[in-house]
Parts: C-alpha cells; sequence; structure tokens
C-alpha cells in the first residue's frame, strides 16, 4: 500500500517548525529529509525514522517496524500529533545521521 500525498502533508505541516524539511516521492513512499540529511519517510502512511541513539533515547517503548520488505528496521513515531516533540526529535536526530554522498561526475 502506497502512503498518501494527505498523510505527507499533515507530517510536513507538523514539521513545519524546523528549517529546510524536504522530501522526495519513492515507489509510492516518502523520503524525509532535515538538512539535506535523510531522517526516514512515510511508508504505508507511517512516519519512521532511523533508528539513532538520540531517537532511541527520547522514543524508548517505540515499535521498530519494517518500512518494505528486505529493509532495515525503523522506528515508528507514534507521536505525531505533537509538534514540539517532533522537533526536538528531528534536532536530537540530526549530528547521529550521516551526510550524503556528493554524486560523482
Amino acid at each position: 500500500m502506497a502512503s498518501s500525498k494527505e498523510y505527507l502533508n499533515f507530517i510536513l505541516e507538523q514539521l513545519s517548525e524546523l528549517d529546510d524539511v524536504s522530501y522526495r516521492a519513492m515507489m509510492g513512499e516518502y523520503i524525509i529529509y532535515y538538512r539535506g540529511k535523510v531522517v526516514g519517510g512515510i511508508y504505508d502512511d507511517r512516519f519512521l525514522v532511523k533508528p539513532t541513539k538520540s531517537a532511541k533515547a527520547l522514543m524508548p517503548t517505540a515499535d521498530m517496524e519494517l518500512p518494505y520488505e528486505r529493509a532495515k528496521e525503523m522506528l515508528l513515531v507514534d507521536n505525531v500529533e505533537n509538534r514540539e516533540y517532533l522537533k526536538e526529535l528531528l534536532e536530537a536526530m540530526y549530528d547521529e545521521l550521516p551526510t550524503p554522498k556528493k554524486k560523482g561526475n
């Protein structure tokens, strides 16, 4: 099942207090970027984030779920209504996320 544009728009609105949040559509789902780094994505209308140490610390009881078959498990964000919490989560995760590789010429 693909994610709905409505759910994407809801999550983007919830993240609107952060600067430089973007997304890319990928096979019916959406990859979410914060300041150029992949933080997670929207899969089957679920907001999943990478299981960084800070994300695990902020969501100690979060379920680990597969975004799609044969993928690495990610943390399910179940408190998507709380904008302040989402802002804190992405800001905490940022330094632990890998810097995107430069595309070669």
